[in-house]
């Protein structure tokens, strides 16, 4: 099938390589008008490279159009969404995918490489929700999605297995990727009047990520050769499923990808109760006591997201 999105506009941030380029090809493939955002930086965050951005939209093809700032400002997401506006009359799909890693034990990391990822990793996906979700609603307003309604907006942000379940020694990006989607979360509610959804995927793919896991023990090198396999393309078709006209229904969902494997994720909620006594009879150390007699049970464990994964992916 192709022209599924014929006529509508996207933005890709980090669309220059990997699963954002994935993302932004299937999109165009299908017909929709694609801005790829990309300032072209090392996965740390450094050396910008404009001609990264560039050589990815001109493989894309006349549905891409390059753009090389970072958007980790709220100034620059409002000139990527006016762009998108002037170029392609609107904007009606926005996939926050762009990423950065700094990685440290909690005890030796760095405030400002925290900062650094947390505004790469979550900021910048407000700035961009912000702008382009305040044109969303004008464009519902004035019927650029048909008389139903709009019925296009969609915004998908790219989350991570490890603000889920932790992983040693990440956590700015773990606590970025938590926090996205606890942003998808909030974007849905605000946004399910409007007909306009957003979901968050954790992917699991080869990407620049896992090229640079150096493996401290067998369990870890295994993930990583398992985790190679896997072509950023399985993430692709889940985004272009979630912007499909079949997708209107899915918003607020927390979804993972492996290869052929698609999750639905549980969102957290209580799974137990303890009764406790009254105040004036309840120690600190008789609550203490409780928690672990009568919940530890169904404590959750501390497994990371490698181990919890490490299993051959369906390719």
């Amino acid at each position: 099938m192709t022209g599924l999105l014929e006529g509508r506009a996207a933005i890709v941030t980090g669309g220059g390589r990997g699963i954002g380029r994935a993302i932004a090809e299937a999109l165009a493939a299908q017909g929709a008008n694609v801005i790829v955002a990309d300032n072209g930086a090392s996965i740390a965050g450094e050396d910008g490279d404009p001609k990264v951005v560039r050589e990815a939209a001109e493989a894309i093809g006349k549905k891409a159009l390059a753009f090389g700032e970072s958007v980790a400002s709220p100034g620059v997401a409002k000139q990527l969404v006016d762009l998108a506006v002037r170029q392609f009359g609107g904007i009606d799909i926005v996939v926050n995918n762009a990423a950065i890693l700094r990685d440290a034990f909690v005890f030796r990391a760095s405030p400002g490489d925290w900062d650094a990822v947390i505004r790469t990793n979550l900021s910048a996906a407000f700035y961009l929700i912000n702008a382009a979700s305040a044109v969303m609603r004008d464009q519902g307003k004035a019927g650029r999605g048909g008389k139903d309604g709009y019925d296009w907006g969609r915004i998908v942000n790219i989350v991570s297995s490890a603000g889920l379940y932790g992983n040693l020694g990440q956590a700015a990006y773990a606590s970025a990727k938590a926090g996205l989607f606890g942003l998808t979360r909030v974007t849905a509610m605000d946004l399910a009047r409007a007909q306009i959804t957003a979901n968050a995927v954790a992917p699991f793919a080869a990407t620049r990520v896992t090229d640079i896991i150096q493996p401290a023990n067998e369990a870890q090198k295994t993930y990583k050769e398992r985790a190679l396999k896997i072509g950023a393309h399985h993430v692709a078709n889940l985004v272009m499923a979630l912007c499909s006209p079949a997708g209107r229904n899915i918003t607020g969902q927390l979804l993972g990808v492996r290869g052929r494997e698609v999750f639905l994720f549980g969102q957290p909620r209580p799974v137990a109760t303890l009764q406790a006594g009254a105040a004036s009879d309840l120690t600190p150390a008789d609550l203490a006591q409780d928690l672990s007699s009568k919940l530890g049970g169904q404590f959750t464990d501390l497994t990371t997201d490698l181990e919890a994964f490490n299993t051959e992916p369906l390719v």
